[in-house]
């Protein structure tokens, strides 16, 4: 079942996907410090122990250090609720930042774009 939710800001909307063995949450727009705490809002709900929570970002076009933040903060969450906490499709400019942050790293298993989507 997709449900799409839209943020304050109308430039960014994601759409949640409950699967039998994950919860998709598809982004598009700009992640923003409006935006971020949306994204973490609706996510926050599924972090369960022994939950798959997987990210698209392919639509996402730009992330501030806010946007960032909230992402950092829902994998630490995840980690702590022993869940599974994945994103997918980095775009060039989201791929740099996290790059440029150390961030990457944590994600980059999941981060190659040919990752398939359960």
């Amino acid at each position: 079942m997709s449900q799409p939710i839209a943020a304050n800001a109308p430039q960014f909307n994601l759409e949640v996907e409950q699967q039998p063995d994950a919860v998709v949450v598809r982004c598009s727009g700009r992640l923003m410090i409006e935006s971020g705490n949306v994204l973490r809002t609706e996510i926050q709900k599924w972090i369960t122990p022994g939950a798959r929570i997987i990210v698209d970002l392919t639509n996402v076009t730009h992330c501030d250090s806010m946007g960032l933040g909230n992402v950092i903060s829902l994998y630490v969450s995840s980690k702590s609720a022993r869940c599974q906490f994945e994103l997918i499709n980095f775009g060039p400019k989201l791929r740099q930042l996290f790059s440029m942050t150390n961030l990457l790293s944590l994600f980059e298993p999941a981060a190659d774009r040919s990752c398939r989507i359960p």
